[in-house]
Formats: C-alpha cells, sequence, structure tokens
C-alpha cells in the first residue's frame, strides 16, 4: 500500500506508431521517502528510464510529468507539478515547474508521474485518463499557440480534460521551446522541443480517482495556518508589485544585467519598473491554481489586451537587450508565449546576437540594442526558424557562438548551454557559484544564493567559504521544495523550514520524518542530478561561468569596479565540491552512489 499522497505508480507511455500504449511502473515507498516527487523523483525515473548519452529529441528519449504528495491537498501553492527531460539546449538533465489545474487532474489519473517515450507517426494528442491512453491525431493544431490548442483541444474532446501544450516552436523544435498549461509555462531547458520531436502537440489528462492522506484533519489544520501566514510580510512583495518589484532594486545595487552583461544598471529601469507600470498599466492580479499568494500582475498593452509581465521576461526582452520601451517588451513578451519559447533563453541569445552584429561577427546590420521593432523581428526569426539568423538563434547562445566563432563563445551568456537569468555574478558572489555549479545550467531558481548576497550579512562583492555555505544552503532548499513541490515564494514564511516541512509531509504520508531526514534527501537530489549529468558526459570544467565575467571588471561607477577573478570562483568550487562530498573532479563518490537507490 502506498503512502498517504502517493499512487506508488508511474505510467510509461510509449506514442510511437499511430497508438499509445501505457504500462504501470512500480514506485517503492522507500523510492519516494527518498526522492519525495516532483524534480527529486522526476531525477531517479530520468536515471532508470533515460538511455545513457540519449539524443535529448530521440523517440527513446523520456519526457516525465511527475507530481507530488501535496498535489491535491488543501495546502496553498501545492497544484505544481514539475517537468523533467534531458535538455536539448544543455544535453544535461533539465526540470521545470509550473502551476495549473494540470497538476491536479495529472496527477488524479491515478499516477505519481506519466513518462512519455517514441514518436508518433503524425501530429497527435495524448489523452490519459481512468479508460487509459489514447493517441488522436491532430493536424488542425498544427502551428496553434499553446493557448489556441488548449481551447481547440476542450472544443474537441470536452470541458473535463486538462491540457498542457506546445506552440509552433516547439514544433519546429527550437532548443528552448516551451511547455504551456493555462497561460503558464514550464519554460526552461526546451522541454516543449522534447514534446514536440515525440510529434505530441499536447497532453490532456482527466482525473479519475482520488489519493487520500494520513491525517485528513491535521493537514486541514495546517492547510487552514499556511494560508493564513501566506498573507503575512513575506510574500507582500509578490502580492503588492509582482517579482517586477526587483527590477529598480537590483537596478539600485548594481545587479540589473544590461546590454548583454556590458553593464549592471539601465537608464531606463523606470520605465519598465512595476512602481510606474502598476500605476499606468496595472489592471488586474490573479493567482495559479489552489494559491493564496496571487503573485501574477497583469498590464494593459498598447492598442488592447494585456500581458502578465514578471521580472525575468521583462529583464532578458528589456535592459539585457537594452529596450527601455514597455509596449515594445510587453509586446515581445506575448510573442514568446505565442510561439512557445522561454523569454530568458530567447533574451540572451539575442542580446549576443546584437553584440555580435556590433562586433561585426554577425551581418544583420538591422538587430541592434534598445531597437524594440528588431527584438520583435529576431524572436519571428527565431521562431520560424528562418534560414539564416533564425535557424542560428533557435539552437540558444552557446550553440549559435559554435558556429560563429571569433571567440563570441566568450560573451556568451550562458552556463552549461543554458542562458543566465537576470542576477550579475561580479556583484552576486553567491550567486555566482550557485550559477556555476547547478545541474540545470545558469539558474536562479534552483539555486537562491542571491538571497544572501542581498541579506547585508555577505559582502556580495568578495566570494568566500561564507558564500560557499550560502550557495549550499539555498540549494538544499531548492530541492526540497521543488519536490514537494511548494512554490519559492513561501519561503519566508517557514520560520524553521525542515522541520515544518517534515511535519507536512508527515501529515500527507504518515511518515515519521524530521529535519534531519529531509536534508539528507536534500543532499541526495543534488547528488542524482549531478550524477545523472557526469553519465552524460559533463565535467568539473563545466563547472564556470563565461569568460566576460571573469576577465572584465564590472563598472559600478565613482572610480568603482567589482572583480571576480577565475581563482576566485575555482575556490570557492573547490569548497562546494567539498561541502558535497564530492571528489576534486565534482563526481559523486561511488560509496553515495548506492544511497542514490539507482537499481531500487
Amino acid at each position: 500500500m502506498a503512502p498517504g499522497g502517493f499512487f506508488g505508480r508511474a505510467l510509461v507511455v510509449d506514442v510511437g506508431g499511430r497508438a499509445a500504449t501505457g504500462t504501470p511502473f512500480e514506485l517503492g515507498e522507500r523510492v519516494l521517502r527518498s526522492y519525495l516527487g516532483g524534480v527529486g523523483l522526476g531525477t531517479w525515473l530520468m536515471h532508470r528510464l533515460a538511455p545513457p548519452r540519449v539524443d535529448p529529441l530521440a523517440p527513446e528519449a523520456p519526457l516525465a510529468f511527475v507530481f507530488s504528495s501535496q498535489v491535491g491537498t488543501p495546502l496553498t501553492t501545492s497544484a505544481k507539478f514539475a517537468v523533467v527531460a534531458k535538455s536539448p539546449l544543455t544535453g544535461l538533465l533539465t526540470d521545470a515547474l509550473a502551476s495549473s489545474q494540470f497538476a491536479i487532474s495529472g496527477k488524479l489519473t491515478g499516477h505519481d508521474a506519466i513518462v512519455i517515450r517514441g514518436r508518433a507517426d503524425e501530429l497527435s494528442v495524448l489523452l490519459i485518463d481512468g479508460d487509459g491512453v489514447r493517441l488522436e491525431p491532430a493536424p488542425e493544431l498544427a502551428g496553434l499557440p499553446a493557448a489556441d490548442a488548449e481551447t481547440a483541444a476542450r472544443q474537441r474532446f470536452g470541458r473535463g480534460w486538462r491540457t498542457a501544450a506546445i506552440g509552433p516552436a516547439g514544433e519546429r523544435g527550437v532548443r528552448y521551446a516551451t511547455i504551456s498549461h493555462d497561460g503558464r509555462h514550464a519554460g526552461r531547458g526546451g522541454l516543449g522541443a522534447v514534446l514536440g520531436a515525440k510529434n505530441i502537440k499536447a497532453v490532456l489528462v482527466k482525473a479519475a480517482t482520488k489519493v487520500g492522506v494520513a491525517d485528513q484533519a491535521g493537514v486541514l489544520a495546517a492547510a487552514r495556518d499556511l494560508r493564513k501566514r501566506s498573507f503575512g510580510p513575506a510574500t507582500a512583495k509578490y502580492r503588492e508589485l509582482g517579482t517586477l518589484a526587483n527590477l529598480l532594486a537590483f537596478n539600485a545595487v548594481s545587479t540589473l544585467p544590461t546590454r548583454n552583461f556590458t553593464a549592471a544598471t539601465f537608464d531606463g529601469a523606470p520605465r519598465l519598473a512595476a512602481e510606474e507600470l502598476h500605476e499606468l498599466r496595472g489592471v488586474a492580479r490573479n493567482s495559479c491554481a489552489s494559491c493564496s499568494i496571487g503573485c501574477e500582475h497583469i498590464y494593459a498593452r498598447k492598442g488592447g489586451g494585456s500581458q502578465r509581465m514578471e521580472y525575468e521576461n521583462v529583464f532578458a526582452l528589456g535592459p539585457l537587450c537594452g529596450v527601455s520601451d514597455p509596449d515594445d517588451v510587453f509586446a515581445a513578451s506575448a510573442r514568446c508565449d505565442e510561439l512557445g519559447i522561454d523569454t530568458i533563453s530567447a533574451g540572451g541569445t539575442i542580446a549576443w546576437a546584437m553584440e555580435c552584429v556590433e562586433r561585426g561577427l554577425i551581418d544583420e546590420p538591422w538587430l541592434r540594442f534598445g531597437d524594440g521593432a528588431s527584438l520583435l523581428r529576431a524572436l519571428n526569426e527565431i521562431g520560424g526558424r528562418t534560414p539564416g539568423l533564425g535557424e542560428l538563434l533557435a539552437q540558444g547562445s552557446r550553440h549559435a557562438a559554435g558556429a560563429v566563432g571569433h571567440g563570441s563563445i566568450d560573451f556568451a551568456p550562458q552556463v552549461k548551454g543554458m542562458e543566465m537569468p537576470g542576477y550579475e555574478p561580479r556583484s552576486l558572489q553567491s550567486m555566482a557559484l550557485g550559477l556555476a555549479v547547478n545541474a540545470r545550467g545558469a539558474d536562479h531558481n534552483r539555486s537562491g544564493a542571491y538571497e544572501a548576497d542581498l541579506s547585508g550579512d555577505l559582502d556580495r562583492f568578495d566570494g568566500g567559504s561564507a558564500h560557499v555555505a550560502a550557495a549550499v544552503d539555498t540549494e538544499d532548499r531548492a530541492a526540497v521544495m521543488d519536490s514537494m513541490i511548494l512554490c519559492k515564494f513561501l519561503r519566508g514564511v517557514f520560520a524553521d523550514p525542515f522541520t515544518e516541512w517534515a511535519g507536512l509531509l508527515g501529515l500527507v504520508t504518515g511518515w515519521q520524518l524530521d529535519a534531519d531526514e529531509l536534508r539528507v534527501a536534500a543532499r541526495r537530489i543534488v547528488r542524482a542530478k549531478r550524477a545523472f549529468n557526469l553519465r552524460e558526459g559533463a565535467t568539473a570544467a563545466d563547472d564556470t561561468l563565461p569568460a566576460r565575467m571573469l576577465a572584465t571588471p564590472l563598472e559600478l561607477g565613482s572610480g568603482r569596479s567589482a572583480t571576480l577573478s577565475a581563482d576566485r570562483l575555482r575556490s570557492m568550487i573547490a569548497g562546494y565540491y567539498r561541502a558535497r562530498d564530492l571528489d576534486e573532479g565534482g563526481k559523486v563518490a561511488p560509496e553515495d552512489l548506492a544511497d542514490l537507490l539507482l537499481d531500487a
């Protein structure tokens, strides 16, 4: 019998040919307790089901939708799921989290995960409910934005189905295409391209059963308490202005990446700031499914319509590309949604191309920093994989730099192939380490070390042992939250996180666990991610930052500058390896491999 909140099985679906077949895959309690669900469980499944060195876009490469014990409970922010696969952008493990009713319906098909393999003969949709799995041809959905594909699927199959779909970029194999649902996106790493390579336009799920919890009364009481705390000061910023509130704050402390990381302040930042947009353009606030925070802020667009805006898409399509007109940034963000591409990778790749044009390495004189029209044109070329520039930029900045050459990889804003988020590593040196060592590549959600840098407790310009400890701690906390799964915006609500998370898990599952067991689970999940990447050919040389960050000081004004030397970064990485019980090459010790339960 499975513990509370779990079914104890995954569903492995083969979509090869013209029909789909589903096979149960047992998930023992030891595995569930060791990996918790979500990203942790998805990592274990990739070890078990992905053939070593598989091409991410090959039919046999698995893509997993993974749920957790919390999904379907009344705990706030619990309606989330993870999508896990090998990334076509990085060639390594990637995962992305998203919130929607798809999470609840997907789990209540009776599975803790749904894993898809194979390639359909024609563009199709995959349906999963209590009657099993089936594949339905859907040529009429070709080329549609994900939102339109969801609407068409509901009209064809009925409103009881919940849909996750790809846009045209996923169909065309753009390496940073997304999977979307209810206007939200599993965005990073090219998961949409993996689904597109299987000729699957959409996955539809319908709830067919229920799942119990160990202590129903305890869960209800905990949900009431957590909901109340979620309205407190720890989440006030997200309710009042959303994540875009970070823009002016980061600009003020010289950590807002601008013009492809050549600067860390942007003169046009006030025009894009949440404070001004809220006053002039704010039209609504919304929440994810089963969420009491309500961080989503929606703004009016020029000419009609509205657009959800967050810090990362504004940073990537605004300051990073030198664009300050909010209408241009809104239009670019909307176009990314329509095409189904990750805004961070899109902005980073285009910013790199703009600098290449300035240097005479790419002959596209129309592509200029600060030009909103050229930004939108570049997005259209990427989404259509237009021969020439569109095809080049659809590969991401690392692959594109490999094609262009002439040292352009030195200023490609990527780590392990994934474009960098909106945090300047030279002025946030705990975050610099977090970005360099993260399994997913340049990432702010799996390593929130910028919190330590901005706390005032560390010298953010002078990385050392304290910064290593901060990076390890934030990575561990993220591993647990991403596996339970709970929203990161709740992190400030928990005074004693591991103890409180253990309590919530115990109420749902019936397990008697404590903070120490969760800390061990966090370390296991982090090591399992690294072990997968090592299996796929990663080495310690991949744990680094772009040469620009390590060779060029960041000018701070008034004659001041911030420097992150290669020696300092290597010293912090060595400290990270020691803290993670890795050898000097960043490898998991043989005695620790058994703890990963890869043969369980």
